[in-house]
């Protein structure tokens, strides 16, 4: 499972850059890397590490829920990707709420704003994008750890 969810993400995400103009598959590597720390287990690595590979696949590319099927990616891994999928004029608290609601989703979206508002990434940016970045990831996180105690207790 691990290794297709890699080399659907990598195919995936070829052709596409991310903000600071580098190999967008550098993300999903560095969000698996991180999603994995919360792991409980080996099967736990391996759903988060696969996740976190195919987080943006939906969103961003051409991939379909189907098409993971096919590959034999598991359900429980489709419904945290599909979970970590922002719809259409989706509002942002509205996404926070499914993600939270899926505890794979919710961690490795975590895994995700780690990555994204890393000072590394950050310090590549030009100074409004990197305050645009700091605000949104900011709200998210927020939003993402009420709602995770709020699920718990």
């Amino acid at each position: 499972m691990l290794r297709a969810a890699r080399q659907i993400a990598r195919t995936a995400h070829a052709d596409q850059t991310d903000k600071a103009g580098a190999p967008y598959i550098g993300h999903p590597a560095r969000v698996a890397a991180l999603a994995v720390a919360s792991a409980t287990s080996p099967a736990d690595m391996e759903l988060l590490a696969a996740t976190a590979w195919l987080h943006d696949v939906l969103e961003d590319t051409a991939v379909t829920s189907a098409d993971l099927r096919a590959y034999g990616i598991p359900e429980t891994v489709i419904a945290a990707v599909t979970a970590l999928t922002r719809r259409p004029a989706e509002a942002d608290d509205t996404y926070y709420v499914r993600v939270a609601a899926d505890s794979l989703a919710l961690r490795v979206k975590l895994a995700d704003i780690a990555d994204n508002t890393s000072p590394e990434r950050l310090g590549q940016l030009d100074a409004a994008t990197r305050s645009w970045l700091e605000a949104k990831y900011g709200h998210a996180l927020a939003t993402l750890e009420r709602l995770a105690v709020t699920t718990v207790t």
